[in-house]
């Protein structure tokens, strides 16, 4: 469209513009004027021209070091609903559950939104609650709420936290929602797994490691983590021991004595039967009345291969003690997991490293019991995966813009020289980020992590420009090297801020303007502005003296080979 357009709208030469624009035009005509003489300056020696390209590309590089951030997983945006997941102590019943919702209940009942109209806040400026639940289950309770303002739903949290945890034994964590994760937790939640051969020996190190977890992360920052299951062995529970002598004397299995209690105790499914057209179980129940109480377990009746009837603590030890509420296996083994949520200004990959060197190190310094395994999933997981993925797409990046340019400029090393524009335009990006951090949070998650591959494709445009020129004019004009490239720069400066400041103020919006949804691409646009912003103005001094360097002997290199192979004429 453009050829055609200007077939038609510039019929006439343009006229010269008479307009002025004070201390635009001074700082342009003293930018152009600094840059041509550094041109100039470095196209008189080659060793100031390698010298000042190595100390840009350095200083960059080091600045990248330097200014990275730890990664992180995906930002949990922000959903109007606050979910708690609260482990009451082992053995509360429904009607202890019931008076502790009927006291958190009357806590909440001054910040509720119906309390003061539908008003989105208190007379004191307290956000308010739209809707809150309160759900008991057995080991498990859900303490959910909504705010008036979706805003302020974040405020909210601490309103939930205090009355729960002002109950005695209480023990959880409050998250709100991500748009990202299903659980509690969301995007930003790491699963550390403690798993051995012993139940005992896992709870045992599952509360060393809690306590180190305590530590490093306390809660009062505004970190949380829960222990799934309880770490508590506060559950009732009948254990029998089968004394394996006494069974093979009395010609009594292990088997056979576990299904003669069971059937005394809540029945053993014996068969299945159709009743009326129904399937249904058959079960086997001994009588209920005669054992009233839990220590009459040691007198039900088994028989012996002999036809004798034994009790069942002559054939086994039966203790009544205290066990899990829950027993959790993965990958067949018995496990504990620590579900922790690191404080929003604290990336996932710096967790994790607080969590290997600061509880995992330590605690295999101090000895293990044998089978203990560590692991580290959920979030922690996927992050591993993503920045393996993410590695992959760089350097394909990378490769196929490199490609792309060699077929077109018929070189390898033409694109190499502008490909060095990657590692500033990478530094600038995380400049970028790091400007915005000063004024507000922005991990650098995964997709944040995509404006690094966007900058690829975007910032060798400034130098494909630059090399281009230059060629064009000792390729097709027969200038000298110099006197190319210094043309080529100053013909080139223009288009080149006028890309890259239209790119520039377009990105701005995405940074500047908080709304809905500006935390999932605000750090995107950082990285693409700053990168765009600071490969603009480095990549006019790493370019020329690098073309001052490389143009004279592969063009001559590339002259003698034409001469070589063109077509000698007839004798």
């Amino acid at each position: 469209m453009i050829p055609a357009l200007a077939q038609g709208l510039l019929t006439r030469p343009p006229k010269t513009s008479s307009i002025r624009l004070p201390g635009i035009d001074h700082f342009a005509r003293g930018f152009v004027a600094v840059i041509l003489g550094y041109v100039r300056l470095v196209l008189r020696s080659r060793v100031v021209a390698v010298s000042s390209v190595a100390l840009l590309i350095s200083a960059a590089v080091v600045a990248t070091a330097v200014l990275l951030p730890k990664l992180d997983y995906l930002p949990n945006g922000s959903r109007n609903l606050i979910l708690g997941f609260v482990i009451p102590p082992p053995g509360y019943n429904l009607a202890t559950n019931t008076e502790i919702a009927g006291r958190l209940e009357a806590k909440t009942t001054p910040i509720w939104a119906s309390e003061h109209g539908g008003a989105a806040e208190t007379p004191d400026g307290t956000p308010t609650l739209k809707d809150f639940y309160f759900v008991a289950l057995p080991g498990l309770t859900l303490v959910i709420g909504r705010a008036q303002d979706p805003a302020r739903v974040k405020e909210i949290i601490p309103l939930l936290q205090r009355p729960v945890f002002s109950e005695p034994g209480m023990f959880g964590f409050f998250q709100n929602a991500s748009i990202f994760g299903r659980g509690i937790g969301g995007s930003r939640s790491i699963n550390f797994d403690i798993s051995g051969p012993d139940l005992e020996d896992v709870s045992q190190v599952a509360i060393m490691a809690a306590g180190l977890v305590s530590q490093i992360l306390p809660r009062s920052e505004g970190n949380q983590f829960r222990p799934l299951p309880d770490l508590t062995l506060g559950a009732p529970e009948v254990r029998v021991i089968p004394n394996r002598s006494r069974l093979a004397d009395a010609k009594v299995s292990a088997t056979e004595l576990a299904q003669t209690i069971d059937a005394y105790n809540d029945g053993l499914r014996v068969a299945e039967v159709t009743v009326d057209g129904r399937r249904t179980d058959m079960v086997l129940r001994g009588p209920t009345e005669e054992i009233l109480q839990t220590q009459g377990i040691n007198f039900l009746p088994v028989v012996t291969g002999d036809g004798m009837i034994l009790p069942a603590n002559e054939l086994a030890k039966i203790e009544v003690t205290s066990g899990p509420t829950e027993i959790r296996h993965t990958e067949r083994t018995r496990t504990i997991t620590l579900q922790i949520s690191p404080r929003e200004d604290m990336p996932l990959e710096q967790a994790i490293d607080l969590l290997r060197s600061e509880v995992i190190a330590k605690l295999q310094a101090g000895g293990l019991p044998p089978g203990i395994k560590f692991n580290l999933r959920g979030s922690a997981d996927e992050l591993d995966k993503t920045w393996d993925h993410m590695s992959m797409d760089l350097i394909m990046a990378v490769v196929i813009v490199f490609l792309v340019m060699a077929v077109l400029f018929e070189s390898f090393v033409y694109p190499l020289v502008i490909l060095l524009s990657v590692p500033l335009a990478a530094a600038g990006g995380v400049a970028g980020l790091a400007i915005l951090n000063t004024f507000t949070l922005q991990n650098l998650d995964m997709l944040t992590l995509l404006g690094f591959i966007i900058l690829i494709g975007i910032v060798v445009n400034n130098a494909i420009l630059l090399v281009h020129q230059s060629l064009h004019h000792v390729r097709n004009e027969g200038m000298e090297v110099t006197e190319a490239i210094l043309e080529a720069t100053r013909n080139r400066i223009r288009p080149i801020f006028m890309s890259t400041l239209t790119s520039v103020f377009g990105m701005l919006p995405l940074v500047l303007f908080p709304g809905a949804g500006s935390e999932l691409y605000r750090g995107l646009g950082s990285v693409v502005l700053g990168g765009l912003a600071l490969s603009a103005l480095l990549t006019l001094l790493i370019v020329p003296p690098l073309m001052a360097v490389l143009v004279g002997p592969l063009e001559r290199k590339r002259l003698a080979k034409n001469q070589v192979l063109a077509p000698q004429p007839a004798e």
